[in-house]
C-alpha cells in the first residue's frame, strides 16, 4: 500500500514541475494568459487570436512576461474567443486586438477595457470574480474547466488529478466508496436522476464472469453541449470516474460511447487515454498494484435511440442501435450479457471529487431530495449563453436572469424549453420554480441531460411542439409501435401537430 501512495506522489511532484500553468506561477513576472480552445471558441477564431498573440508577444519582446496556456470551455460561449489574462476577462477578440492587448496589458499592465464583459447596465467588468455570469456558480465539475490543458496530465494531476483512485486503491474498500456515493445524494445526470450509489451496488452484487463500466456521452437532445465542452476541457476527470468505477464493481474493461459529430472531443480522449496508459493509471497493475482496467473509445453515427442505454450497448455490440425490454437492466444483464454500469458523462466527473472531499461535503449543495450541483447548456435567446453549474435547486429565474444577463433586444421571456424531446416548457408563470428533479416533475417537466432553451415573446410554442415531435419522428428506431405510430402527423388534419400530446404516452418515449 506504500508503494501505491508512492506512485501516486511521484506524478504529482513530476506534473507539477512540468505543467506549463505551475511554471508561469513560479517565475517572477510572468503572467498565465488562458486562451479558450473549446469548440465554440475555436469556431470563433481562437486559433486565429492564440497565433496572433504569439507573434505579437515576440515582436514586442513581452515573451519574458506571459506565458500561453490552452485551456478548454471557460463557460460563456457567446463571448468567444475568450481570452483570460491573470484574472482579467476579455471576450470576442479578434486577432487584430492583439497588438493592443500585448502591449497594454502585457507590457504596460493596463485593462484594455473596451474588450472586457459588459454589462446589462453598460458597464465594463474586467474580473472574472466581478462577473455574475461566474459569482453565481458553484463549479464542482467544471472545476478544472478552463483553467487546465486539456491535452496535459501534468495539469490534471497538478490539481489533485487520480488521487481518489490512488486512494480507492489503497483502501480497496468497495462499500466504503459506496457509502460515500451514498452520503453525497449524487443522482445519475443523464436525466432519470436514479441513485448512483443504488445503480452502483446493483452492479456490484450481481453475478457475472464479466462485469463492464461504461460511459454515455451520446448527448443527443436539441441545444444540449454539457457532456461534449466536459470532454473536451477535463476528460482525465471522467476517466478516473471510471476507473474508481471500475475498481469497486470487480470491472477491467470500460468504454465510453460518444457521438461522432464530436471530433474535437474524440481527439482529446484519445489523448487523455494513451497519456493515462503510458503513465501505469490505465492497463495491467495500476500504480503499481494488481488492478487492471483498461478503456475503449466506441463512436456512434448521431442515432438518437442511442442515447438510451439499451441501444447503446446494442450498438457497442455492433448491432443496430435497438432498445431492448426491461427488465432484465443492465446492471444484471447487459453488454455480452454480463452485469453493466451506465453512467453519463457528469456522473463520473463527480466521482473523484467526491471521494477526494467527502460525501457530506458535496450534499451540503442542492436541497434535500437533490444534492450536489448541475451543469447546464444554456442556448436561445439568451445574452450569455453558454455552459454554467450551479447549485441544484436554484429558481429558474435567477439561471436566466442573474447568470445568463435576461433576453436580448429588451424582449419578454416565454418559456424555457427542458428536458430534451422528452422533457417539457416552462412558462413565464414559473420562472420561480426551484431546478431540481422533484419541482420540475411537478410541473411535466424533467431535469434531463441539462440543455436548457430559452425562448423570447416571439417564439411560437405551436411550432416548437412540431419541431420536437418531428424530431423524435425523424430519430425512432421504429422497434416500438407506440413511438414508431403515435408521433406520426397527419398533414391534412391542421390540428395534428397537437395529436402527440393528446395520447395517452409523452411524445419521444420509448418503450
Amino acid at each position: 500500500m506504500t508503494k501505491i501512495l508512492g506512485n501516486a506522489e511521484q506524478l504529482v511532484c513530476a506534473a507539477r514541475r512540468r505543467s506549463p500553468r505551475e511554471v508561469g506561477s513560479r517565475e517572477a513576472g510572468r503572467v498565465p494568459i488562458r486562451i479558450c480552445l473549446g469548440a465554440s471558441c475555436i469556431a470563433a477564431g481562437a486559433h486565429r487570436v492564440k497565433a496572433a498573440l504569439q507573434a505579437e508577444m515576440e515582436r514586442q519582446g513581452t515573451a519574458s512576461k506571459a506565458i500561453l496556456c490552452d485551456v478548454g470551455c471557460l463557460g460563456p460561449c457567446s463571448g468567444g474567443p475568450v481570452v483570460v489574462v491573470g484574472d482579467v476577462y476579455y471576450e470576442k477578440v479578434r486577432a487584430e486586438d492583439c497588438l493592443e492587448l500585448v502591449s497594454e496589458h502585457i507590457g504596460k499592465g493596463r485593462i484594455v477595457e473596451r474588450l472586457t464583459h459588459k454589462r446589462p447596465d453598460g458597464r465594463h467588468v474586467a474580473r472574472l470574480a466581478e462577473m455574475d455570469f461566474f459569482r453565481r456558480q458553484t463549479k464542482v465539475v467544471l472545476d478544472r474547466c478552463g483553467r487546465i490543458d486539456p491535452q496535459k496530465i501534468e495539469d490534471y494531476i497538478a490539481e489533485d488529478g487520480y488521487q481518489a483512485l490512488a486512494k480507492a486503491i489503497q483502501q480497496r474498500n468497495a462499500d466504503a466508496v459506496i457509502q460515500e456515493l451514498r452520503e453525497s445524494g449524487l443522482r445519475g445526470r443523464g436525466g432519470a436522476g436514479f441513485a448512483t450509489w443504488r445503480k452502483w451496488e446493483f452492479t456490484r452484487r450481481a453475478s457475472g464472469q464479466d462485469k463492464y463500466v461504461v460511459c454515455n456521452a451520446d448527448e443527443g437532445d436539441p441545444g444540449a453541449f454539457m457532456d461534449r465542452s466536459m470532454l473536451e476541457g477535463d476528460p482525465h476527470a471522467v476517466i478516473e470516474g471510471l476507473a474508481i468505477a471500475a475498481l469497486t464493481l470487480g470491472a477491467r474493461r470500460g468504454f465510453i460511447y460518444v457521438r461522432a459529430e464530436y471530433p474535437l472531443a474524440v481527439a482529446r480522449l484519445r489523448i487523455a487515454i494513451g497519456q493515462a496508459r503510458e503513465r501505469g493509471l490505465l492497463g495491467a497493475k495500476i500504480l503499481g498494484s494488481d488492478f487492471e482496467f483498461d478503456l475503449e473509445l466506441r463512436m456512434g453515427a448521431g442515432a438518437f435511440v442511442c442515447g438510451e442505454e439499451t441501444a447503446l450497448m446494442t450498438s457497442i455490440e455492433g448491432n443496430r442501435g435497438e432498445p431492448r425490454p426491461r427488465p432484465p437492466f443492465p446492471a444484471q444483464r447487459g453488454l455480452w450479457g454480463q452485469p453493466t454500469l451506465l453512467n453519463n458523462v457528469e456522473t463520473y466527473a463527480n466521482v473523484p471529487t467526491i471521494l477526494l472531499r467527502g460525501g457530506r461535503w458535496y450534499a451540503k449543495h442542492g436541497t434535500a431530495k437533490s444534492k450536489g450541483t448541475k451543469v447546464f447548456a444554456l442556448a436561445g435567446t439568451i445574452k450569455n449563453s453558454g455552459l454554467v453549474e450551479v447549485p441544484i435547486g436554484m429558481p429558474l429565474g435567477d439561471l436566466i436572469y442573474d447568470i445568463g444577463g435576461g433576453i436580448p433586444s429588451g424582449k419578454e421571456f416565454k418559456a424555457a424549453q427542458i428536458g430534451g424531446p422528452s422533457g417539457g416548457c416552462i412558462p413565464k408563470q414559473h420562472l420561480n420554480v426551484p431546478l431540481d428533479y422533484e419541482s420540475l416533475s411537478e410541473l411535466g417537466a424533467i431535469m434531463g441531460s441539462g440543455g436548457l432553451i430559452v425562448m423570447d415573446e416571439d417564439s411560437c410554442m405551436v411550432d416548437v411542439a412540431r419541431f420536437f415531435l418531428e424530431f423524435v419522428q425523424e430519430e425512432s428506431c421504429g422497434k416500438c409501435v407506440p413511438c414508431r405510430v403515435g408521433t406520426k402527423t397527419n398533414a391534412g388534419n391542421p390540428r395534428s401537430h397537437l395529436r402527440g400530446q393528446r395520447g395517452r404516452r409523452r411524445p419521444g418515449t420509448i418503450d
